[in-house]
């Protein structure tokens, strides 16, 4: 349906991330400590996310194409102890990446119908620092306090993995679309074989998307997309913490992060301004994935954004090149942890509150050829 195209674009991707513990001893009161985890300028405070793709007909019902683009991450970095008395000493956080380069087959089985099919070929890295604090928790104990578990640098992982999907036309002005990705195996992170559940495996869940499409005016069309993502099948991200007693990190029920699935709800329009502009914007709600008693262990990766709001714009140059760009807000939310104002130490597993919003800035051209 693109026909012969490529597009280049990228993003700039701004989250704020925040914490508060508060931390205490036998002899002294409980404090609570905010935590800034938004570090310092690109790479830590602002990302840049590149993405590019391309299309080929090979001949009326039949194209090639490749897509290229960062599928997702996250990234802290508190520049003090999180999880200790101490707010001295190494920064606490992670930052993980991954990037997905997407081969695609698509077929128009007549004309009403279309099958698509990726490869996807994907890479990731990630590197966590100052959670030596756990180090009683790991099978090797805390000789090594770093090993398998922290400070160990950024490591490599890789794996393969596919998508399928189907569009098709139910009516003159009604769309609609289906995608499935299962669940991507991908190579553990050595590194990190005593953080992560099952050795540093950190696979990437499955997710499927059903949609709807209507052009409701000549002018108008509205979208209607529900998407769901697997975390449950993914121990690393899907085990509970558990108070961290009675499990040891790295092995295969070992505490997680203990995010459920997600549920999330998307609404958009598009609006034909003139042949030469068109404007859009949506919206979308996700189920909170972070329980009160989990938000401990996620500190490092307070991903309890709920909703979204998007505005663009499409823009056809003389050239016939296509001009596009957009903003994108996710409302700030915040999980308050079970206890977070007075505890003895760690011993309460909900004994924080992490928060998070994000902005987002991203332009992209495109041209047919």
């Amino acid at each position: 349906h693109l026909g012969n195209r490529w597009d280049v674009g990228a993003e700039i991707f701004a989250p704020d991330r925040e914490a508060e513990t508060a931390w205490g001893s036998q002899t002294s009161t409980n404090t609570v400590t905010t935590y800034d985890g938004n570090g310092d300028g690109f790479g830590e405070s602002w990302f840049l996310v590149p993405e590019l793709g391309y299309n080929k007909m090979i001949d009326k019902n039949m194209s090639f194409g490749v897509s290229v683009f960062g599928n997702g991450g996250m990234n802290t970095t508190y520049n003090s102890q999180v999880f200790s008395a101490s707010t001295s000493g190494t920064n606490t956080g992670i930052d993980l990446s991954q990037l997905f380069i997407s081969p695609t087959l698509s077929i128009k089985l007549d004309d009403k119908n279309s099958i698509g099919v990726a490869v996807n070929l994907v890479y990731q890295r990630f590197e966590a620092n100052g959670l030596s604090d756990f180090c009683s928790l790991k099978p090797s104990g805390c000789a090594d306090p770093n090993a398998g578990l922290t400070n160990q640098g950024y490591d490599d992982s890789y794996g393969v993995g596919f998508r399928f999907g189907w569009i098709g036309e139910l009516t003159d002005t009604v769309s609609a679309g289906f995608s499935y990705q299962p669940k991507t195996k991908m190579k553990s992170f050595g590194e990190y074989n005593e953080l992560f559940a099952e050795g540093g495996d950190l696979d990437i869940p499955a997710n499927f998307t059903i949609g709807l499409s209507w052009a409701a005016t000549p002018k108008i069309t509205v979208a209607f997309d529900i998407q769901e993502i697997k975390y449950s099948h993914v121990n690393s991200i899907a085990n509970p913490n558990n108070g961290f007693i009675g499990g040891q990190l790295g092995t295969a029920n070992g505490p997680g992060f203990g995010w459920d699935d997600m549920t999330i709800y998307k609404l958009g329009a598009n609006f034909q301004v003139n042949k030469d502009l068109v404007v859009r914007a949506g919206i979308s709600h996700g189920n909170q994935p972070i329980s009160p008693g989990e938000t401990l262990f996620n500190v490092i990766a307070p991903a309890v954004i709920e909703d979204h709001l998007t505005l663009g714009f499409t823009w056809t140059m003389k050239d016939g090149g296509e001009l596009s760009g957009y903003y994108m807000h996710a409302f700030e939310e915040t999980v308050n942890g079970t206890g977070v104002v007075a505890f003895p130490g760690a011993q309460n597993p909900g004994a924080a509150n992490i928060g998070m919003s994000q902005n987002a800035f991203g332009v992209a051209y495109g041209k047919n050829f």
